[in-house]
Protein backbone atom coordinates (compact mmCIF):
# COMPACT_ATOMS: atom_id res chain seq x y z
CA UNK A 1 0.00 0.00 0.00
CA UNK A 2 1.17 3.47 -0.86
CA UNK A 3 0.33 6.66 0.98
CA UNK A 4 -0.12 10.30 0.08
CA UNK A 5 3.26 11.86 -0.74
CA UNK A 6 4.87 8.64 -2.01
CA UNK A 7 6.87 8.88 -5.23
CA UNK A 8 5.77 6.10 -7.55
CA UNK A 9 6.06 4.95 -11.16
CA UNK A 10 3.06 3.97 -13.24
CA UNK A 11 4.23 1.94 -16.29
CA UNK A 12 3.57 3.55 -19.69
CA UNK A 13 2.87 6.90 -17.96
CA UNK A 14 5.92 7.71 -15.87
CA UNK A 15 6.74 8.78 -12.34
CA UNK A 16 4.69 10.97 -10.07
CA UNK A 17 3.54 11.65 -6.56
CA UNK A 18 0.42 10.27 -4.91
CA UNK A 19 -1.55 13.40 -4.03
CA UNK A 20 -4.69 11.80 -2.61
CA UNK A 21 -6.64 8.63 -2.03
CA UNK A 22 -10.27 9.06 -2.99
CA UNK A 23 -13.37 6.97 -3.34
CA UNK A 24 -15.03 7.51 -6.71
CA UNK A 25 -18.09 6.06 -8.36
CA UNK A 26 -17.39 5.16 -11.96
CA UNK A 27 -19.93 3.28 -14.07
CA UNK A 28 -22.00 2.67 -10.95
CA UNK A 29 -19.13 1.04 -9.08
CA UNK A 30 -17.54 2.63 -6.00
CA UNK A 31 -13.80 2.05 -5.72
CA UNK A 32 -10.84 3.65 -3.99
CA UNK A 33 -8.24 5.28 -6.22
CA UNK A 34 -4.77 6.68 -5.86
CA UNK A 35 -4.73 10.14 -7.40
CA UNK A 36 -1.27 10.57 -8.88
CA UNK A 37 0.25 13.76 -10.29
CA UNK A 38 2.93 13.26 -12.93
CA UNK A 39 4.99 16.49 -13.04
CA UNK A 40 6.54 15.79 -16.47
CA UNK A 41 3.65 16.63 -18.76
CA UNK A 42 1.55 17.88 -15.81
CA UNK A 43 -0.83 14.92 -15.87
CA UNK A 44 -3.18 13.47 -13.25
CA UNK A 45 -3.87 9.73 -13.22
CA UNK A 46 -6.39 7.71 -11.18
CA UNK A 47 -5.20 4.21 -10.30
CA UNK A 48 -7.65 1.75 -8.72
CA UNK A 49 -6.22 0.63 -5.38
CA UNK A 50 -7.55 -2.89 -5.88
CA UNK A 51 -5.70 -3.12 -9.20
CA UNK A 52 -2.26 -1.99 -8.05
CA UNK A 53 -0.65 -5.42 -8.48
CA UNK A 54 -1.75 -5.71 -12.11
CA UNK A 55 -0.92 -2.08 -12.88
CA UNK A 56 2.77 -2.48 -11.99
CA UNK A 57 2.76 0.60 -9.75
CA UNK A 58 6.07 0.71 -7.87
CA UNK A 59 8.31 3.06 -5.88
CA UNK A 60 10.76 5.39 -7.64
CA UNK A 61 14.32 4.04 -7.78
CA UNK A 62 17.01 5.07 -5.30
CA UNK A 63 20.39 6.69 -5.97
CA UNK A 64 22.24 3.37 -6.51
CA UNK A 65 19.69 2.35 -9.11
CA UNK A 66 19.99 5.76 -10.82
CA UNK A 67 23.73 5.09 -11.23
CA UNK A 68 22.91 1.71 -12.78
CA UNK A 69 20.54 3.46 -15.22
CA UNK A 70 23.37 5.78 -16.28
CA UNK A 71 25.67 2.77 -16.82
CA UNK A 72 23.02 1.16 -19.04
CA UNK A 73 22.64 4.39 -21.03
CA UNK A 74 26.43 4.53 -21.50
CA UNK A 75 26.58 0.86 -22.50
CA UNK A 76 26.63 -0.82 -25.87
CA UNK A 77 23.52 -1.66 -27.84
CA UNK A 78 21.97 -4.97 -26.86
CA UNK A 79 20.86 -7.48 -29.47
CA UNK A 80 17.73 -6.37 -31.29
CA UNK A 81 15.76 -8.02 -34.03
CA UNK A 82 16.37 -6.66 -37.52
CA UNK A 83 12.65 -7.16 -38.17
CA UNK A 84 10.95 -3.82 -37.45
CA UNK A 85 7.70 -5.35 -36.20
CA UNK A 86 9.43 -7.79 -33.84
CA UNK A 87 11.76 -5.08 -32.52
CA UNK A 88 8.81 -2.75 -31.93
CA UNK A 89 6.86 -5.43 -29.99
CA UNK A 90 9.91 -6.35 -27.89
CA UNK A 91 10.56 -2.72 -26.99
CA UNK A 92 6.89 -2.06 -26.22
CA UNK A 93 6.86 -5.07 -23.89
CA UNK A 94 9.88 -3.67 -22.02
CA UNK A 95 8.21 -0.28 -21.61
CA UNK A 96 4.93 -1.84 -20.44
CA UNK A 97 6.73 -3.74 -17.66
CA UNK A 98 7.76 -0.43 -16.11
CA UNK A 99 11.27 -1.60 -15.22
CA UNK A 100 13.49 1.51 -15.42
CA UNK A 101 16.50 -0.55 -16.52
CA UNK A 102 14.59 -1.98 -19.48
CA UNK A 103 13.21 1.46 -20.37
CA UNK A 104 16.79 2.79 -20.30
CA UNK A 105 17.81 -0.05 -22.66
CA UNK A 106 15.02 0.88 -25.06
CA UNK A 107 16.11 4.54 -25.05
CA UNK A 108 19.77 3.64 -25.59
CA UNK A 109 19.09 1.06 -28.31
CA UNK A 110 16.69 3.25 -30.26
CA UNK A 111 19.06 6.24 -30.09
CA UNK A 112 21.91 4.08 -31.41
CA UNK A 113 19.69 2.69 -34.15
CA UNK A 114 18.53 6.20 -35.05
CA UNK A 115 22.14 7.37 -35.47
CA UNK A 116 23.09 4.33 -37.56
CA UNK A 117 20.02 3.63 -39.71
CA UNK A 118 17.27 6.03 -38.73
CA UNK A 119 13.94 5.20 -37.10
CA UNK A 120 10.46 4.69 -38.45
CA UNK A 121 7.75 7.08 -37.29
CA UNK A 122 6.45 4.46 -34.83
CA UNK A 123 9.89 3.85 -33.31
CA UNK A 124 10.59 7.58 -33.12
CA UNK A 125 7.35 8.04 -31.17
CA UNK A 126 8.27 5.08 -28.95
CA UNK A 127 11.71 6.61 -28.27
CA UNK A 128 10.15 9.91 -27.22
CA UNK A 129 7.66 8.13 -24.95
CA UNK A 130 10.40 6.01 -23.34
CA UNK A 131 12.58 9.12 -22.87
CA UNK A 132 9.71 10.93 -21.11
CA UNK A 133 9.08 7.95 -18.81
CA UNK A 134 12.79 7.77 -17.99
CA UNK A 135 13.08 11.53 -17.42
CA UNK A 136 10.00 11.59 -15.16
CA UNK A 137 11.51 8.97 -12.86
CA UNK A 138 14.97 10.54 -12.81
CA UNK A 139 13.42 13.93 -11.95
CA UNK A 140 11.80 12.46 -8.83
CA UNK A 141 14.69 10.13 -7.94
CA UNK A 142 17.24 12.95 -8.04
CA UNK A 143 14.96 15.84 -7.03
CA UNK A 144 16.00 17.87 -10.07
CA UNK A 145 14.20 20.04 -12.61
CA UNK A 146 13.11 18.36 -15.84
CA UNK A 147 15.42 20.56 -17.96
CA UNK A 148 18.44 19.62 -15.85
CA UNK A 149 17.70 15.89 -16.25
CA UNK A 150 17.22 16.35 -20.01
CA UNK A 151 20.61 18.09 -20.22
CA UNK A 152 22.23 15.28 -18.21
CA UNK A 153 20.71 12.67 -20.53
CA UNK A 154 21.87 14.53 -23.65
CA UNK A 155 25.40 14.57 -22.23
CA UNK A 156 25.35 10.86 -21.43
CA UNK A 157 23.82 9.87 -24.75
CA UNK A 158 25.94 12.19 -26.95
Amino acid sequence: MFKVGDKVVYPMHGAGIIEAIEEQEILGEKRKYYIMHIPVGDMKVMIPMDGVEQSGLREVVDENEVERVFKILNGKESKMSSNWNRRYRDNLEKIKKGNIFEVAEVVRNLLIRDREKGLSTGERKMLENARQILISELVLARGLEEEKVETMLKGILA
